[in-house]
């Protein structure tokens, strides 16, 4: 069971009006860029933040500036209130108790501080409880041919570390899981399968459920990487069922700096911590320390405080706005970028085409002209868009393109902006005299 809206969902998607009421909530949003209005379509790689996060995050700096879980006065006290409230609402927002929400600087280093805690495990830390978590030779972690380097580098360094074997579940040439091969790969040897929920370059969005049914079945563990989907649909990660999931603040309207693991509390309880130092600990002699319980056993050394609150705030924004609305909104907004993408001579169109539900961003190829000068022409232009391998170079490469530019929407990005974008984009081409 997914919680992912399906293209035929009843949500009512953002109306015009409201989106217009959004983008006043977004000072970024009004400034020319080379004399143009700014035309964002670059929140796939990291989203604008709302006025009230900002003023979360100043709110803390002018009000409450303290150490969290160390001082005993009034103003400590207040930020070690405000920074667990901040846990508490993400961990709601996602479906998780507040005990299984671990802060961390980004998605990729939660990802990192589950294999480091596996790869921990299999030096023999952690005692008894933690030998679930150890791999070794003969052990495989599988991962999927399109996930982007955060989700797959980790899983290399932890296979090289442990003499374990990594796998890749193949794609077809659409974008889209081959899950006749997935059934084949995923056996009694997986003991990890990490893969993404939705594409930060197709767009395509995995079916979750049928992946953690074919973990179950060999008694793998899970590992979400959901960076493209918490910030643009409602996810419940107790009833996807998977044992870990990551996502990054930057992304859903928060501050950098500031990501979360999820893990199931009596997965966590029993991992070794990956960081260690103050704040993580019980007791600590001269030949050792005993660790704090989950969450502040992975969170060593001084806390991310304002980026949480202020992550919390984005969250707000969200709920408040409507996850359901934003999804079915940015699902309309991807299909009119395919389908103008389809209507332009010379693009290919990387993941699947117009009516299978996606994310609200394409990524595209313009034959005989690279990535970089067709963002170049559309920065010329004043709109955004990321070039390049979008940290997924062997997903680029198993589609036979080096690079490519992909536009991406959120819940502030108007109808006439992807028209704006599409109407300048059928001028690369000729500009460039690529045409054919």
């Amino acid at each position: 069971m997914t919680s992912l809206v399906p293209p035929t969902s009843a949500a009512p998607t953002l109306t015009a009006v409201e989106v217009d009421r959004i983008r006043n909530d977004f000072p970024v949003l009004h400034q020319l860029v080379n004399g143009h209005p700014l035309n964002y379509l670059d929140s796939g790689a990291t989203s604008q933040n709302p006025i009230s996060v900002m003023e979360a995050e100043q709110e803390y700096y002018e009000q409450r500036n303290a150490a969290v879980h160390r001082g005993a006065h009034t103003l400590a006290v207040g930020a070690t209130e405000a920074f667990e409230a901040a846990r508490e609402t993400v961990a709601a927002f996602i479906g998780a108790q507040t005990d299984e929400v671990v802060w961390t600087s980004n998605a990729t280093e939660a990802i990192n501080l589950v294999a480091y805690s596996f790869s921990n495990a299999s030096l023999g830390l952690g005692g008894s409880a933690a030998k679930r978590f150890a791999l070794g030779t003969g052990d495989e972690i599988v991962v999927t041919e399109m996930e982007h380097h955060a989700n797959l580098i980790p899983w290399q360094q932890l296979a090289l570390r442990t003499g374990a074997t990594l796998r890749y579940l193949p794609i077809h040439d659409d974008g889209t899981l081959d899950m006749a091969a997935a059934g084949e790969i995923v056996g009694a040897r997986t003991r990890v399968l990490a893969f993404t929920h939705a594409s930060n370059v197709t767009g395509v969005i995995n079916p979750v459920a049928d992946l953690v049914a074919l973990a179950r079945r060999v008694g793998a563990l899970v590992v979400l990487d959901a960076c493209q989907s918490v910030p643009h649909r409602p996810v419940n990660v107790a009833e996807l069922d998977v044992d870990f999931a990551v996502f990054s603040g930057h992304k859903m309207l928060g501050p950098t700096g500031i990501g979360a693991l999820f893990g199931k509390a009596e997965l966590l309880a029993g991992m070794p911590p990956f960081l260690t130092g103050g704040s993580m600990i019980t007791t600590v002699d001269m030949q050792g320390a005993e660790f704090l319980a989950p969450p502040q056993r992975f969170e060593a050394g001084t806390q991310r405080i304002s980026q949480a609150i202020a992550l919390s705030a984005a969250v707000d924004y969200l709920r408040e706005t409507g996850m359901e609305r934003i999804g079915a909104r940015e699902a309309e907004l991807g299909q009119r970028l395919v389908a103008g993408l389809g209507e332009i001579p010379g693009i290919r169109l990387l993941g699947p085409g117009l009516g299978v539900e996606r994310l609200g961003l394409a990524s595209f190829d313009v034959a005989g002209v690279h990535a970089h000068d067709v963002g170049q022409f559309l920065d010329d232009a004043g709109i955004a868009v990321r070039v390049g391998h979008h940290c997924a170079q062997p997903l680029h490469r198993r589609l036979s393109v080096t690079a490519s530019t992909r536009a991406s929407t959120y819940l502030y990005t108007t109808t006439d902006e992807v028209d704006q974008f599409l109407s300048t984009l059928r001028e690369v081409a000729p500009f460039f005299g690529a045409t054919r």
